[in-house]
């Protein structure tokens, strides 16, 4: 399994960029206009992914700096929110390629910040979720895009995988 996280810590930067030069394309209207998604816009999808990411890091590694809310908007300008992004899928990368297969298979608790109560969960688990999380809203942010005019992009696994993700086949 351990491989398998860390193909999928690669391929979530990889996918990361690919939105983020997308989102480069926008103005600043349309990166904050609210276009319906569960964060609104562009910009408070991305920084949701952020700032959730940066939560489970905390939890997992107990640094850094992790916000309070789900709907934090940690940057407001679109070059901080990118490099920031940037250094936290270094930051998972690093973090994953750190583990070991009993420390997936380790349970560590936390309390979700909206339910506070411990839940006790084996981390391999806990980690899909963390990057299933990430396809999720970057399919929104997907969406967010087209619905602008802008083309499709092409972000499968597989994709990744027939390409610069060759090595972990």
């Amino acid at each position: 399994m351990l491989r398998h996280f860390q193909m999928f810590a690669d391929y979530n930067r990889w996918a990361n960029e690919r939105v983020y030069d997308a989102c480069a394309t926008l103005s600043g209207e349309d990166f904050r206009a609210n276009m319906g998604a569960f964060f609104g816009s562009a910009q408070g999808t991305l920084n949701h992914l952020l700032a959730a990411d940066r939560i489970w890091l905390k939890r997992f590694t107990g640094a850094g700096d992790a916000p309070t809310a789900l709907d934090a908007v940690l940057f407001e300008d679109f070059a901080a929110l990118r490099a920031a992004r940037e250094a936290e899928d270094r930051r998972i990368i690093g973090w994953v390629d750190s583990l070991t297969e009993d420390d997936l298979a380790a349970t560590i608790s936390y309390s979700p910040l909206t339910m506070p109560t411990k839940i006790e969960q084996p981390l391999g688990p806990i980690l899909s979720h963390v990057f299933n999380h990430q396809t999720h809203h970057r399919g929104q942010v997907h969406t967010i895009l087209t619905s602008l005019g802008k083309p499709s992009l092409v972000l499968d696994l597989i994709y990744f995988l027939r390409g610069e993700g060759e090595r972990w086949q």
